[in-house]
């Protein structure tokens, strides 16, 4: 069973450390116009597997395409994908094109729950915070590149999968990942 996500990578960089003299602000340098990619991803919650698609916005046509490309990753097998209420997700549309899968959908406002939520903070915290690179796409290269450097197992940790107290460790099961 796959868990959906997806993230944006804007140009201009989250600040997370810095300094200044006491009583004076600190100046931040910002160079170009505010760049921006959303990647969408899944991670298979059995093996730690992740597909990646970056776009350049996250609309529900966006989805619809990255519906398209886990249809393609697993062809052939019954997939149930859990994800968020996001407008992109819940248009017509896009239930439609996810025709044959199972939608699980999470809570509203929970992105505690969603086992993609960790390992895109953890990548933007090494990737993007605090640099700006030269171009967005240079950035959502190397971004993808730390995302696709860990192993499956290394994904499931990172994302809380493989902790005692995950909230689905109850309910997974090969049966959302066997053959169809």
């Amino acid at each position: 069973m796959p868990a959906q996500d997806e993230t944006g990578l804007m140009m201009f960089p989250p600040l997370r450390a810095g300094w200044s003299r006491r009583g004076e602000p600190a100046e931040v340098h910002i160079s170009g116009w505010n760049a921006r990619r959303v990647i969408f991803g899944t991670m298979n919650l059995m093996t730690g597997t992740r597909l990646f698609l970056p776009r350049p916005k996250g609309r529900a046509g966006d989805f619809q395409a990255f519906l398209e490309e886990i249809r393609g990753h697993y062809r052939g097998w019954r997939v149930a994908l859990l994800l968020d209420s996001d407008p992109g997700h819940t248009a017509k549309a896009s239930v439609r094109a996810a025709e044959g899968m199972t939608l699980l959908w999470l809570p509203k406002r929970s992105p505690e729950l969603n086992p993609m939520d960790t390992p895109w903070g953890q990548g933007k915290d090494v990737i993007a915070a605090n640099k700006q690179y030269a171009t967005i796409d240079e950035q959502v290269d190397r971004f993808l590149s730390h995302l696709t450097s860990l192993s499956g197992p290394e994904a499931l940790h990172t994302s809380g999968v493989l902790s005692n107290d995950f909230w689905l460790r109850p309910t997974l099961s090969k049966k959302f990942c066997g053959h169809a």
